[in-house]
């Protein structure tokens, strides 16, 4: 039974660290509205599952690169980071969120829907995977919480398959948001379709208030770090 508690204590910790991790992913609008804009593609069920798949498969592989090089990692996490380390995520999470502020009372000179969202009506499949994996790799915030991630699991006191199903639940809840609508779309079809009509002409109206409530997002989670490494 006591062999127990330090197994059930590990897998308390690592939860509660990477279920804010992934939920930072899954909530962001440049993860909602893709997901969204994909299914209006020439052809929907496979743009939709291609882009799903690239989603998952850059998720898993930043998480798993990171867990294996945890040990690493966690001599640096062990470390402590230098003052100006900290001071210029506190100078840059302010900085996201001053423009992040000001795109917000400048989002009704920005009503027209930028290129990015409109090419998503011509992907096809290959071009949708590519785009999901891409996604995933040039985003910051993506990248932070997958480093994050992997340096929870990778130094937490559990075994290899236990880390495997702490690894499965971290991408799962991360992708979440995105495999909704596109597994929706594919069990419902073209029954769905008005209602993702309705909601992309809201995407491309509303783009910049959007845009600006990710930099906002990012911005205080930059901020609060930089703040708590002080």
């Amino acid at each position: 039974m006591k062999g127990l508690l330090p197994v059930a204590g590990s897998w308390t910790s690592v939860l509660d660290t990477l279920i804010p991790l992934a939920l930072v992913i899954a909530v962001s609008p440049l993860s909602l509205i893709p997901a969204v804009l994909v299914l209006h593609a020439p052809r929907p069920r496979p743009a939709g599952l291609a882009f799903l798949g690239g989603w998952v498969f850059g998720l898993v592989a930043q998480t798993v690169l990171f867990v294996a090089g945890s040990g690493a990692l966690g001599d640096m996490h062990k470390s402590s980071p230098p003052t100006w380390a900290s001071w210029l995520r506190v100078v840059l999470g302010s900085a996201l969120i001053l423009f992040g502020v000001y795109r917000w009372f400048t989002r009704r000179s920005h009503t027209e829907s930028p290129a990015w969202m409109r090419s998503f009506s011509t992907m096809n499949p290959r071009r949708a995977a590519i785009t999901g994996l891409v996604l995933t790799v040039i985003r910051v915030e993506v990248l932070l919480m997958c480093l994050a991630a992997g340096l929870a699991i990778g130094t937490n006191h559990l075994d290899r398959p236990d880390k495997l199903v702490a690894g499965v639940f971290f991408v799962a809840l991360a992708a979440s948001t995105v495999a909704v609508p596109i597994l929706a779309y594919v069990a419902a079809g073209h029954r769905l379709d008005d209602f993702l009509e309705k909601l992309k002409d809201w995407m491309e109206k509303n783009n910049a208030a959007l845009m600006a409530a990710i930099l906002l997002l990012i911005g205080l989670m930059v901020l609060h770090n930089g703040i708590r490494a002080l």
